[in-house]
């Protein structure tokens, strides 16, 4: 459904460019050429304003400062991968790299793969050929509906998580971004889970909500608003076994989730990155290494 929605819109910037080229780029050149990219310019200044209402919050929080010029780095990159994966990999890549399930169990713990918000199975294509190489049997969700409560994607995970464990014959681990780290903690709370995963890893997930949910009015926006009824309900009913159960990566050049530490869960593990926003932690080497040797852990 993403994949479809996005082409449709992808489809729609041509349109709208070759028409400006059209119509204006005889007479005004230059004219034709800035209309044309005009909605390349919005897409960089909306960045740049969560950059710096991200940079003004989290001065007030207990993260490290980040300098002018890591900012700076952090918002060119996170450009690119946004262009990357919303452009190329969730619209026309997402099922070129299928899940896998070797015929028979290795040894190896398996991995179930949990994407956020408005994305789809296309953000993780990166990472599924190290998975295979490394025999670690793996499934990518997709979430849907796109838009719909957060308690719907339990099933998803559920059956995820049913399809690796049979595989295998050991509890998987969890890799989530963003809101997938809510999603888990809802099929947990959901299935009573605990005993069959083995860890839950979340990179940027908004564990305590996050200061751009202010702004969104579909549900599972409105459930990731800072401390919003839905995420205390959530943290009511979690034990501290549970908790130990994660390992949450944050970043304070994060984008989307801030302040930076609403992307920590109390009674997890946690991994502060100064430099990485928010897309970009799916897809920076460091991270996807560090999260391969987390899953490789006994």
């Amino acid at each position: 459904m993403l994949a479809r929605s996005q082409k449709v819109f992808l489809f729609s910037l041509l349109l709208y460019a070759v028409g400006c080229l059209v119509w204006l780029g005889p007479r005004w050149p230059w004219l034709a050429c800035m209309a044309a990219l005009l909605p390349l310019l919005v897409f960089v200044v909306v960045m740049g304003l969560e950059f710096m209402a991200m940079q003004s919050l989290n001065r007030r929080d207990a993260v490290p400062a980040v300098s002018v010029p890591q900012l700076l780095r952090a918002w060119w990159r996170e450009l690119g991968a946004a262009l990357l994966v919303f452009c190329w990999r969730q619209p026309f890549l997402a099922h070129t790299e299928p899940d896998w399930l070797p015929a028979q169990p290795n040894g190896v713990r398996g991995v179930v793969l949990v994407h956020g918000f408005m994305c789809n199975r296309g953000v993780w294509l990166h990472w599924l050929p190290r998975l295979r190489a490394a025999g670690h049997a793996h499934v990518a969700v997709n979430l849907e509906p796109v838009i719909g409560s957060i308690d719907t994607y339990v099933d998803a995970i559920e059956q995820a998580v049913q399809r690796v464990t049979a595989a295998t014959g050991q509890p998987p681990a969890l890799l989530c971004h963003s809101m997938g780290g809510l999603a888990a903690r809802a099929w947990l709370r959901a299935r009573d889970g605990d005993a069959r995963v083995h860890r839950v890893l979340t990179l940027g997930s908004p564990h305590a909500g996050t200061w751009l949910g202010r702004f969104s009015h579909v549900e599972n926006g409105r459930q990731m608003r800072l401390n919003s009824p839905w995420l205390q309900a959530l943290a009511d009913q979690e034990s501290p076994t549970r908790r130990s159960l994660f390992v949450c990566w944050y970043s304070p050049c994060d984008n989307i989730v801030f302040p930076a530490s609403t992307a920590a869960l109390p009674g997890a593990q946690h991994r502060l990155i100064n430099d990485v926003a928010h897309l970009q932690m799916a897809l920076h080497p460091s991270v996807v290494q560090a999260c391969l040797d987390e899953i490789a852990r006994p």
